[in-house]
């Protein structure tokens, strides 16, 4: 074999074994994610890398990786000879998240409405989704069970409306804390407990959106977080 085949070889086997050290971090970040909004590790909790390992059944290789990626993400805190541990929200870290994606949903609902982005179907599809939001809260499953499931649905409803606006700059920076914004939406959810009051909160947006009443429609995506409403951000 010639030496520059040899060498493409060796860049091509390398390139494999980075890309499944990378597939299996990513599935280490997913997992340790899904575990956190779970419950099953709290805020402060401590993290090791050998459970995380074998339970997914692999090496501490990509759990070290998946990681540091979620020390970069700010969802983990990884201390000198103590380990890791769960990123404990303070209210201000919520309030934050909250700020950042109100003032991009707000230009998004700008954009929907002079732009007149919504077709009567579009409605339909965030009226179904309330639908479904509203048969969770019903369902007999447990608080947190529901609160999770309602939280998903949540999150379709406002990424469908991200989408539609067609600003993918805006898009791609709250896809960014997607994360970060579901865990402050389970905090705010989990204060006062009322899932029926966070579900047909949409309603109220459902219909602003229709009026094309750009404040009024505003005024409810506020106050469907529930530590705005409830003066604790104030």
């Amino acid at each position: 074999m010639h030496e520059k085949d040899i060498r493409n070889e060796m860049i091509s086997l390398n390139d494999a074994d980075r890309y499944q050290r990378d597939n299996l971090s990513s599935v280490v970040v997913d997992y340790i994610k899904e575990m956190i909004l779970a419950r099953v590790y709290n805020e402060g909790e401590h993290i090791l890398e050998t459970e995380v390992a074998n339970k997914l059944g692999i090496s501490r290789g990509p759990v070290r990786e998946g990681i540091k990626d979620l020390e970069k993400e700010g969802i983990v805190t990884v201390l000198s000879r103590k380990g890791t541990y769960v990123t404990k929200f303070q209210l201000e870290d919520i309030k934050e998240i909250f700020d950042i994606r109100l003032l991009l949903e707000y230009n998004i609902i700008e954009i929907l409405i002079h732009e007149d982005k919504l077709t009567e179907q579009d409605f339909k599809v965030l009226e179904d989704i309330v639908k479904d939001m509203v048969d969770i809260v019903n369902q007999s499953d447990n608080f947190s069970e529901r609160m999770i499931q309602l939280s998903l649905k949540d999150m379709e409803f406002h990424k469908f409306i991200w989408q539609k606006s067609g600003s993918k700059r805006r898009v791609n920076i709250l896809k960014g804390i997607y994360f970060q914004i579901r865990m402050a939406m389970l905090y705010d959810t989990n204060e006062t407990g009322d899932l029926l009051v966070t579900a047909t909160d949409h309603y109220d947006i459902i219909r602003f959106l229709r009026n094309k009443d750009i404040e009024k429609c505003k005024e409810a995506l506020r106050g469907h977080i529930i530590s705005y409403r409830d003066g604790k951000f104030a």
